[in-house]
C-alpha cells in the first residue's frame, strides 16, 4: 500500500488589477478597481470556486511609490476581509498588518473580529514594515532598525496571543434560566508589562473559532527566518530558482525543528506569477504586451530606491553598477534587495531587462506558458528532486486580474486535481483546517488550573 500523495496548498495573492505593474493599462482592466469591494468579492468567489485555501491582501501604512506608476489606492484590508466574509463561505481570508505601526490590543481585536464574522477563516500576515515613508507617517524621523523592529514584533505577538487567549472557550455560558451570561472566573487578563507594551485587561472579544487567526510571515532575512521558525504557520516567500527554494525550505524546516516545533506544521509557499495562454506563443504574446506597457522611468526610480542608489547611477542599457550597498547596509527589505541583486548578477541582466523581470512580481518567480506547463512548473518545485523539496504549496500571484485568476482556477487547478494533488472539495470550514493545522489550545486555561491546584494544596496544609 502506498502513502497518499502530498496535497498542495494554494493561496491567491490579490492586488487590484494584477501583479504586473502595467496590468492596469490593458483594455480589459478597470483602473479604479483598487477601491471596489465588488472587484475583490468577485476575485474571492473565483478563488473559492477553485477550492483554493485562501486569499491574501498585502498592505502598508504608506503609498507604494508614486501614484503615476500604477493604481495605488489601498483599502484597509481587515475591513475588506469583513465584507468578503459575508459573500463567501469557505475561502480563507488573510491580511497584512504591521507590528511597528499598530498596538497589540487594537490589532488582536480586529483579527479576532474577522475570525468570528467569517466563522474561523482569518489569517494575519505579520510584517515589521521596512520603509522610511511609513516611519514618517507615525511621528518618527528615521526608520527603526531592522533588529529593533523584530524585537518589537516578538513582544507584539506575545501580547496578541495573551489577548486572544484571555477568554476561556467555556467563558460564555448564555444561561437564560439563571440569568448568567458568562463566568468571570474564566477570563484571563493579559497583565503584560514589557519593554514595548503594557496591556492590562482581557480582550473585549471572546476567543474566536480558530483560537488564534492563522499566523503568516513573509520576510526572508535572518531575523525574518528566525521569527518565522518560532511563530509562523505559513510562510510567503520569493525565490527565483529551484536550488534557492530548496535551500530556503530546508533552512526553515531545520530552524522550526530546533525551536521545538513540528516542521510539517510550518508551511512554505513561494510566490509564482503565472502568465497563461492557450499556447505558449499566446502566453509569450501577453507577457510581451505587458512588458511593453511598463513606463521605464517609474520602474527605474523604484529600482534605485530598493537598491539605495540615486536613479542617475542606473543606465537602462547597462548592468547594475559594480559597487552596491551590502545587505547589512539595508535597513529595509533586506532579503528582497539580495534577491534582486543576485538575479541581475546571475543572468547578466541590463537594468532594462531587470525592470522587465521585476515588473511581473517584484522578484517573485514569473512563469509564462500553457496551463500544462504551469502545472508542471508547480510540480517541479512541490515534488523536488534528489536534492529535496522546495514548497508545501504556492502563493499564486496572477499578472492580470480577474482574467489571470480565472484562467488559473479554470485551467490549471483541474490538472492539479486530476493528478490527485489538490482538493476537489473543502474538507473543513476553517482556514486552519484547509492548511491541515490544529486549533491551538489555550495555555492560559492550563496556567489557571495549575494555579488553582497549588492554591488548594497550600490551603490544605
Amino acid at each position: 500500500m502506498t502513502d497518499e500523495p502530498r496535497q498542495l496548498h494554494l493561496n491567491a495573492f490579490l492586488m487590484n488589477t494584477g501583479h504586473h505593474e502595467a496590468s492596469w493599462r490593458l483594455p480589459e482592466s478597470d483602473p479604479y478597481s483598487s477601491t471596489s469591494i465588488r472587484h475583490y468579492t468577485r476575485l474571492a468567489q473565483i478563488a473559492e470556486r477553485g477550492r483554493l485555501d485562501s486569499i491574501f491582501f498585502a498592505d502598508s501604512p504608506t503609498l507604494w511609490g508614486t501614484i503615476g506608476r500604477r493604481p495605488s489606492g489601498s483599502l484597509e484590508p481587515t475591513v475588506v476581509l469583513a465584507a468578503i466574509a459575508a459573500q463567501t463561505e469557505r475561502i480563507g481570508l488573510i491580511a497584512t498588518a504591521s507590528t511597528t505601526y499598530n498596538e497589540p490590543y487594537n490589532l488582536a481585536r480586529r483579527f479576532a473580529s474577522v475570525d468570528h464574522l467569517s466563522g474561523g477563516r482569518a489569517g494575519w500576515n505579520i510584517v515589521t514594515t521596512a520603509t522610511l515613508d511609513a516611519a514618517r507617517n507615525f511621528n518618527l524621523d528615521e526608520l527603526p532598525s531592522h533588529a529593533s523592529r523584530y524585537a518589537r514584533a516578538e513582544e507584539f505577538l506575545q501580547v496578541a496571543k495573551k489577548l486572544w487567549d484571555s477568554w476561556d472557550d467555556a467563558a460564555v455560558l448564555a444561561d437564560k434560566e439563571s440569568g448568567l451570561w458568562g463566568d468571570d472566573r474564566l477570563l484571563y487578563p493579559a497583565g503584560h508589562e514589557g519593554e514595548h507594551f503594557q496591556v492590562a485587561g482581557a480582550l473585549n472579544v471572546p476567543r474566536s473559532p480558530q483560537g488564534h487567526p492563522l499566523l503568516v510571515q513573509a520576510g526572508s532575512s535572518e531575523d525574518g527566518k528566525a521569527f518565522a521558525a518560532n511563530h509562523a504557520e505559513a510562510i510567503f516567500t520569493a525565490q527565483q530558482t529551484l536550488a534557492e527554494a530548496q535551500a530556503f525550505y530546508a533552512d526553515i524546516k531545520r530552524r522550526a525543528k530546533a525551536a521545538g516545533r513540528d516542521p510539517d506544521a510550518v508551511l512554505v509557499l513561494p510566490g509564482i506569477v503565472p502568465v497563461l495562454g492557450a499556447t505558449e506563443a499566446e502566453a509569450r504574446e501577453l507577457e510581451a504586451e505587458l512588458d511593453r506597457l511598463i513606463v521605464p522611468q517609474y520602474a527605474l526610480n523604484n529600482l534605485a530606491k530598493q537598491l539605495k542608489l540615486d536613479p542617475s547611477e542606473l543606465d537602462l542599457d547597462r548592468e547594475l553598477p559594480e559597487h552596491l550597498p551590502t545587505e547589512d547596509e539595508i535597513e529595509g527589505a533586506k532579503s528582497r534587495f539580495t534577491l534582486i541583486v543576485d538575479l541581475a548578477r546571475r543572468e547578466r541582466l541590463t537594468v532594462r531587462r531587470l525592470i522587465g523581470r521585476l515588473g511581473g512580481g517584484r522578484g517573485h518567480r514569473t512563469f509564462t506558458g500553457t496551463p500544462e506547463q504551469v502545472a508542471d512548473a508547480i510540480f517541479e518545485w512541490f515534488d523536488g528532486d534528489g536534492n529535496g523539496l522546495a514548497a508545501d504549496g504556492f502563493n499564486i500571484m496572477p499578472a492580470v486580474l480577474p482574467s489571470g485568476l480565472e484562467a488559473f482556477v479554470d485551467q490549471v487547478v483541474p490538472i492539479l486535481q486530476d493528478k490527485g494533488r489538490f482538493r476537489t472539495e473543502y474538507a473543513g470550514s476553517t482556514l486552519r483546517e484547509h492548511y491541515g493545522l490544529a486549533r491551538p489550545e489555550n495555555p492560559r486555561r492550563r496556567e489557571a488550573l495549575e494555579a488553582a491546584v497549588k492554591g488548594v494544596l497550600a490551603h490544605s496544609r
